[in-house]
Parts: C-alpha cells; sequence; structure tokens
C-alpha cells in the first residue's frame, strides 16, 4: 500500500518526584559513553498558517481545533489539565485514516500502550516505532515491555536512547498526508501547563522521521528493524 510513495488560569496539583528522574539515579553500566549518545542537530524552517488556542482539558481541546486540519496549516495550543500528546494523536485519530505513527516521548503510562496496541488491532494503524527515554525500561520495565510486545505484533521498533523530545508523527501515503505534533508534554497526563504544536506539513514530517530513523537504540530487541516509513524525500 505504502509502494512508490517519494518516500488563563490553571490549578496545578502535586508535582510526581519521578517526573523529574535524571540519569544520575541509573547505574552508570547501563548508560553508554556520551559519544554514542550523541546525534547531529538539526533545524528546518517552515512557513505555515499560524493558529493560537488556549485548553483546559481534552473535551475542550476538541471545540478548540478543527476537525480536519488543513495541509500547511500549524496550530499551537497552551493548555494545562488533562492533555498530553496522546489527546492530540486522539484528535487527528477521530478525524481521517492514518497508516503510521512514530513517537518521541521520556515516559508513558499503561493506559498510552494499551491506546496503541487498540488502534494497531483495530486496524486503524499498521504499524509504530516508538523512541523512549532510558527512565522508561530502567523505572518502569512493565510498561516498557508492554510496548515491546504491542510493536513486535505489528511492524515497527521500540528504540531507548537518551531521549527527552516529544514528538508524535501520523503519515498516511494513499492520501498523502503528513502530520507532526511537537509538544512539551510526555505521552502521559500530569498536571502541569504544556506547550503544543500540530503541523500539517510533508517537508516537517520527513525532517523528523529521517532524524528518528538514524537513532541506534541502547537495547538491540528490535535488530532486524528497517525503516519503512511513507515518508516524503526532505528537500534541503
Amino acid at each position: 500500500m505504502l509502494d512508490g510513495i517519494d518516500t488563563a488560569g490553571l490549578e496545578l496539583q502535586a508535582l510526581d518526584a519521578a517526573d523529574f528522574a535524571d540519569l544520575d539515579d541509573f547505574p552508570a553500566g547501563d548508560i553508554p559513553p556520551r559519544k554514542q549518545r550523541q546525534a547531529e542537530a538539526r533545524a528546518l524552517r517552515t512557513r505555515n498558517r499560524i493558529a493560537t488556542r488556549r485548553a483546559t482539558s481534552e473535551a475542550t481541546l476538541r471545540d478548540l481545533l478543527p476537525a480536519l486540519i488543513e495541509d500547511g496549516d500549524s496550530w499551537h495550543v497552551i493548555s494545562g489539565g488533562d492533555i498530553d500528546s496522546l489527546s492530540y494523536l486522539q484528535h487527528l485519530m477521530r478525524a481521517e485514516p492514518w497508516e503510521y505513527l512514530c513517537i518521541s516521548t521520556w515516559r508513558m503510562a499503561m493506559q498510552d500502550v494499551e491506546q496503541l496496541a487498540a488502534w494497531l488491532n483495530a486496524g486503524r494503524l499498521k504499524f509504530l516505532d516508538a523512541y523512549t527515554g532510558e527512565i522508561l525500561p530502567s523505572q518502569y520495565p512493565t510498561v516498557h515491555e508492554a510496548l515491546c510486545a504491542t510493536v513486535r505484533a505489528h511492524r515497527g521498533r521500540v528504540a531507548t536512547f537518551r531521549n527527552h523530545s516529544k514528538v508524535a508523527l501520523l503519515a498516511n501515503g494513499e492520501t498523502g498526508r503528513y502530520a507532526v505534533v511537537e509538544s512539551s508534554a510526555n505521552m502521559n497526563t500530569n498536571p502541569r501547563t504544556e506547550q503544543t504544536v500540530v503541523t500539517l506539513d510533508s517537508a516537517l514530517f520527513a525532517f523528523y522521521a529521517d532524524f528518528f530513523a538514524g537513532i541506534k537504540s541502547f537495547n538491540d530487541n528490535f535488530s532486524a528493524w528497517e525503516r519503512s516509513s511513507p515518508a516524503p524525500k526532505l528537500v534541503q
């Protein structure tokens, strides 16, 4: 199916101390030397139509964002309460069909894995690439194992590296639609104020997809993985 594609006031609750865990909490032997962790920085300039909104819950998010975001549009949202990165994916998934999802997050919860599995099992997605911080297998091994099992049942990989980026990519090679969600929020819900940008743009999708495809995981548990995302070629 993918063949031929050119490829204002928010009340904050108590914070979870685990959210502030750092690499110092992990045994030194579990983390590769810095030279093995470095990834080349890159930048991309985009020109899009921009809209801004404020949201306090998932319900208001549905009212604030258009059901179908047009190509070239960027929606900037400042939020607090129960909105996390998955909230935006749910909004996009309700609007139209997608084939591929790439998620990058520091950590996630079991409920997030269950939602990803439900989309894959129902055929709403065909394959998933997941990039997580080393905190997930180290401090949330059950969630990490469930994520790996979910991905193995379909196509894609779970990669662990020194990651703190929060990005999600959605693509449909048949419709030629490519979405990017850039957020300060992880996949798991938290009470903090977060900012998120949802952009429909193929070049921005390719920019991130190319970067994550080059990541080498600390864990060699998806060694047979080959990139298969329906990404358009990035024009430099």
